[in-house]
C-alpha cells in the first residue's frame, strides 16, 4: 500500500523500497518495503525510534545512497538507476540537502559557501544570486564572514542558502535543528516555513517533536517501514506517538 500524504503532485515517489546492511545474524533491514509519495509544494517530517530507517530513507530519496531494489522517482524521473556521476549532478541542480553538522567550507565565507554548488555545477555563480540567497535566510550583512565567526544558527541559515540557490525541487534535511539551541531552532523552523509557503517542498528527518509539529504532516517509521502519519499534529501528540513506537 502506498502512503499517499495529499492529492498534490508528488515530488518524491518511492516504490517498494529495500535496504539491508549487513549478513545472517548482523543483518539489518534498514528500510523494509516502503512506498511513499512526498507532495510537491509541501513540508514532510519523518520521525521514529532510533534505528528505524529514518536517514536511510533520507539518502536513497536524495541519491546519497542506492537501494537494495524499488524504484525511486524525482518527480517524472525514475533516479534508481542513475550512476553516481548523474545523482551527483541532480544533486547539483534538482536537490538541495542540509545536514546536522552544517557542512560549510571554513576557509570560504559565506558568498562562497553558497556559490559553492553553482561552481560545482560549472555554472558561474552571479553575485547577485548569491547576495539574494542570503538575504532570504536574513545573513545579507554577513556575506563576507566565514563560518568561524557566525553562530551555530548562522551557519545552518547559510547551509540553507547553500542548498536553495540552485533552485532545487526538493530541500532534504537531516536533524537541521539537532546541533542548535531553542532560539536558532526556532528561527531555522520559522525559515523552512517562509520557503514552504513559498512553494518548496521540504523532507525533514528529525528527532525533536516541536520541529516536526512545524512541518504540515509527520511520517513515523518503524523496523524501516511507515507505520503512521499524521497531518496538523501538536507537538505534543507526535511526541505521544513517538513514545509509543519506542515502547
Amino acid at each position: 500500500m502506498t502512503t499517499t500524504l495529499t492529492q498534490t503532485a508528488a515530488a518524491i515517489s518511492m516504490r517498494d523500497i529495500h535496504r539491508t546492511y549487513g549478513r545472517g545474524s548482523a543483518e539489518v533491514r534498514a528500510v523494509d518495503g516502503v512506498d511513499i509519495d512526498f507532495p510537491r509544494g509541501s513540508w514532510t517530517a519523518v520521525m521514529g525510534p532510533s534505528g528505524s530507517g529514518k536517514s536511510t530513507l533520507l539518502h536513497i530519496a536524495a541519491g546519497l545512497e542506492h537501494a537494495d531494489s524499488g524504484r525511486v522517482f524525482l518527480g517524472d524521473s525514475d533516479i534508481t538507476s542513475s550512476s553516481d556521476r548523474q545523482l551527483t549532478a541532480l544533486r547539483r541542480s534538482r536537490i538541495g540537502f542540509v545536514f546536522q553538522s552544517f557542512n560549510l567550507v571554513g576557509s570560504l565565507t559565506a558568498e562562497q559557501n553558497v556559490s559553492l554548488p553553482l561552481r560545482l555545477a560549472g555554472r558561474r555563480p552571479s553575485r547577485a544570486d548569491v547576495k539574494a540567497a542570503l538575504s532570504s535566510v536574513g545573513l545579507a550583512d554577513r556575506g563576507r564572514h566565514r563560518p568561524r565567526e557566525l553562530s551555530g544558527g548562522q551557519q545552518q541559515r547559510v547551509a540553507i542558502a547553500r542548498a536553495l540557490v540552485t533552485g532545487p525541487e526538493v530541500l532534504f534535511a537531516d536533524e537541521p535543528t539537532g546541533a542548535l539551541d531553542t532560539t536558532s531552532a526556532h528561527s531555522v523552523l520559522d525559515l523552512l516555513r517562509a520557503t514552504v509557503d513559498a512553494g518548496q517542498t521540504i523532507v525533514m528527518v528529525t528527532h525533536d517533536p516541536a520541529a516536526a509539529a512545524r512541518a504540515d504532516s509527520t511520517v513515523f517509521l518503524r523496523d524501516g517501514r511507515v507505520v503512521d502519519h499524521l497531518a496538523g499534529a501538536s507537538a505534543g501528540a507526535l511526541a505521544a506517538r513517538l513514545v509509543q513506537l519506542e515502547a
